[in-house]
């Protein structure tokens, strides 16, 4: 499952969208004993850099609508998601996330990327743009790449 639901469960086990660092730590490695704590750090630092959580002198807030995110019953996150992802990987789980299936997506990205000539983070961001999602974030990161 995806980091979006592993980062929106402590916010909806707390009832709020704004917390301390040392609070979603415990939430995730105490109460749900999902991550060691050093691996629930990591987690916040992986959901700053991907734009889920905003980080501000020990404050931690979700730039996202936590209630919004499902959270299965005996969901449990796979150690996966600490590790960074490319802006093609980011983009792949919005389109995944919107309800397009994977392989459709990806058959229909490189298609464009061969078609426009282009890198397939671009490809991917002109996709998700047909598709009507917001990508702006790694849009610019694709740029950023160039």
């Amino acid at each position: 499952m995806s980091l979006r639901t592993a980062v929106a469960a402590p916010f909806r086990q707390q009832g709020k969208t704004a917390m301390g660092e040392s609070e979603f730590v415990v939430a995730l490695s105490l109460d749900r004993d999902w991550f060691t704590p050093d691996q629930a750090k990591r987690l916040l630092d992986v959901a700053a850099g991907e734009g889920l959580v905003a980080r501000d002198e020990g404050e931690v807030t979700a730039e996202f609508d936590p209630d919004g995110v499902e959270v299965p019953e005996g969901f449990v996150p796979d150690e996966s998601i600490l590790q960074q992802r490319s802006t093609f990987e980011r983009i792949l789980d919005t389109l995944v996330e919107a309800g397009i299936e994977k392989q459709a997506a990806v058959a229909e990205i490189n298609s464009l990327q061969a078609d426009l000539g282009v890198t397939v983070e671009a490809a991917a961001v002109v996709y998700a743009k047909r598709e009507g999602l917001d990508v702006e974030d790694a849009a610019e990161r694709a740029l950023g790449e160039l």
